[in-house]
């Protein structure tokens, strides 16, 4: 016999219940359906937020491997400058005593060499001649009316300056034009 044929109903397999279910359970499980859902999206927004800060991490610890190699000659740079001031002032001494040419000329050649080395490190010079004045990257050491010369523009160098990979490691010191007057 059935069980509909003895009289009796039966539920359908896989519903527990199902003519018992009352409003009260669904509500409740209409909320713990709207929780799982909120605690969903909550951890969804955390895993966003974790991955984000990691790539922000890795990018910021790029950054800086990549100015270390870029910049941690700086200091090294600029205590190797003076050299680079001395064998100038070696050269112009020289080329102004009688028969000193053949040292001025070995002198000369030693600092092209040095300067050579400095540019492959990536270390430029500044020699702003006829250049206007650019407090960022200029000393102004003094200041010279000159007719002839656009106002503030440089008019002679008294130190080269330098720098590593387009920053400044030393300011060009300068003599700046003015309009007479």
């Amino acid at each position: 016999e059935s069980a509909s044929q003895n009289g009796r109903e039966q539920p359908e397999p896989g519903v527990a219940g199902a003519g018992s279910t009352s409003t009260a359970d669904l509500a409740e499980l209409a909320q713990q359906l709207e929780a799982a859902v909120a605690e969903i999206s909550g951890l969804r927004d955390q895993a966003l937020r974790a991955q984000a800060e990691a790539e922000n991490a890795r990018r910021r610890a790029q950054r800086d491997v990549e100015n270390a190699h870029r910049f941690g000659l700086e200091k090294f740079c600029g205590e190797l400058l003076p050299v680079v001031d001395s064998l100038e002032k070696a050269v112009e001494v020289a080329r102004a005593l009688e028969g000193a040419g053949a040292m001025a000329d070995g002198v000369e050649l030693s600092l092209r060499m040095f300067l050579g080395v400095l540019a492959k490190a990536g270390v430029e010079q500044i020699d702003p001649v006829g250049a206007p004045f650019d407090p960022q990257r200029h000393e102004a050491m003094a200041m010279v009316p000159n007719p002839n010369a656009e106002p503030n523009s440089v008019l002679d160098v008294l130190q080269r300056g330098y720098m590593l990979n387009g920053r400044l490691v030393r300011a060009a010191k300068v003599v700046v034009s003015k309009a007479p007057g």
